[in-house]
């Protein structure tokens, strides 16, 4: 069984597929002082409530945008799996996507994985909205290449950084209100912050679109997008697995004699 890891600078996911389906998924808070054996126990853990084991597993694939926890990481997968880690960004690694950037070693790993994973299911160009820590734009074309993207500070960075700057401003959760004008401060903050991420969403996906030119399939995912459900006017799919699926393809790609696994 194949171990999938995306760590996020907030949230990491861990992910096992079983050859034919995942079998399950879970979220941890991202912390680079985590070690690979306190991974462990917690995996060990979570991995019981599936009547699986470390043992069942036998390969893993990982991207990762936080250093320090991809040396953790990497020595999870060595000392409890066993197995080298196949990590997004290494240069013996094949992603199967072109990167058409002057410098392509700056495009992030998890944005070339979402690349990746929108290939494989979707036809033709494509924008992909991954809303986390930073939401990011990317534009992939109908051949397949990376075009490059824009990256824009995430609903829940804006929230907090409103919050520490602004001495009388609570901190509020995200929701989405049922009308545009406040009537009070927290009313006005969920407004604020929930309507002006929508704008942004629309407005950047219509600029984008208009300077590539051509028609092309808008794709969000991420672990906030699915508040947007409904309020955008420019998202054609709602995704929540574009990025193991290209963890997966990954692997598939970097071990097929272990393509089932």
């Amino acid at each position: 069984m194949l171990l999938a890891i995306d760590c996020g600078n907030t949230n990491t996911l861990f992910a096992v597929h079983d050859g034919s389906r995942w079998r399950a998924q879970w979220r941890t808070s991202t912390d680079s002082t985590r070690t690979a054996d306190e991974y462990a126990v917690w995996l060990s853990q979570l991995l019981q409530l599936q009547d699986l084991g470390l043992g069942d597993l036998s390969g893993c694939v990982i991207s990762s945008v936080v250093p320090q926890s991809l040396f953790n990481l990497r020595n999870l997968a060595r000392r409890y799996i066993k197995a080298e880690p196949i990590v997004v960004g290494d240069a013996s690694v094949n992603l199967g996507v072109t990167v058409n950037l002057p410098r392509p070693q700056e495009a992030g790993a998890d944005r070339l994985v979402n690349a990746l994973g929108c290939r494989v299911q979707y036809d033709g160009a494509l924008l992909i909205v991954d809303s986390g820590t930073a939401t990011t734009f990317d534009v992939v074309s109908a051949e397949g290449a990376f075009e490059g993207g824009v990256i824009a500070p995430g609903i829940n960075l804006s929230m907090q950084a409103l919050h520490q700057a602004a001495a009388r401003l609570p901190r509020i959760a995200i929701e989405k209100p049922q009308r545009v004008l406040g009537k009070d401060t927290v009313g006005a903050m969920q407004s604020g912050v929930f309507w002006g991420y929508i704008d942004l969403i629309d407005g950047l996906v219509e600029r984008l679109k208009a300077e590539y030119g051509g028609p092309m399939t808008v794709i969000a995912t991420g672990g906030v997008t699915s508040l947007f459900d409904g309020a955008t006017r420019t998202i054609d799919h709602y995704d929540a697995d574009v990025t193991i699926r290209g963890l997966l393809e990954v692997w598939r790609l970097n071990a097929p004699k272990a393509a089932g696994a």
